[in-house]
Formats: structure tokens, sequence, C-alpha cells
């Protein structure tokens, strides 16, 4: 009998501490998710600025900053992937611009 019991406390302790790592694990993604997050608002953000400070460099004529975006795009979707069409960036464009106005 002594040995039926300690099986029942090996399982009770091993779930208790499978619950326990889980615990700390799904926490950690939470937060890691969260800070990423974070990281890359803040790169928009930044990309953003630097669209904005190359327009302000002289008189661009709106197509040419057409232009300048549909470049970007296809270089930085080239480097990185989805997520760098012209629209996309204008919005990044938009964001630091909102940002500026609070």
């Amino acid at each position: 009998m002594p040995d039926k019991k300690k099986e029942e406390n090996k399982v009770i302790t091993s779930s208790q501490l499978y619950k326990n790592i889980k615990a700390i694990l799904t926490e950690s993604r939470t937060r890691a998710i969260g800070a990423v997050n974070f990281i890359m608002v803040e790169a928009y953000w930044n990309v953003g600025k630097l669209i904005v400070e190359d327009e302000q460099k002289g008189t661009k004529k709106a197509e040419y900053g057409k232009k300048v975006l549909e470049n970007l795009s296809l270089r930085l979707s080239n480097d990185f992937g989805k997520g760098f069409d012209p629209s996309n960036l204008w919005n990044m464009r938009r964001f630091y611009l909102a940002g500026l106005e609070r």
C-alpha cells in the first residue's frame, strides 16, 4: 500500500510542477509579445519620421514622393518581406505626424 500512495503523490507533484512551469512560460511569452509590439511600433514611428524628414529637405512634388515610397517599398519588401507596401509606408508617415500633433 505505501507504494501506491507514493505513486499518487508523484502524479500530483508532477501535475503541479507542470502547471507552475506552464504559468511561467505563458506569462513570459505574453510579456515578450508585448515588448516586441512596443519595439515595432517605435520602429514604424521612426520609419515615418525618416520619410517626413526626407520630404522636408526640399520642395518635392506629390508624384516624386509617390515614387520614393514605391522604391522604398520594393527594397524593404525584398529585405524584410510583407508589410512594407507603399500604403503601409504612407501610414507610418501619418503615424509619425499624428504623434507630433499631440
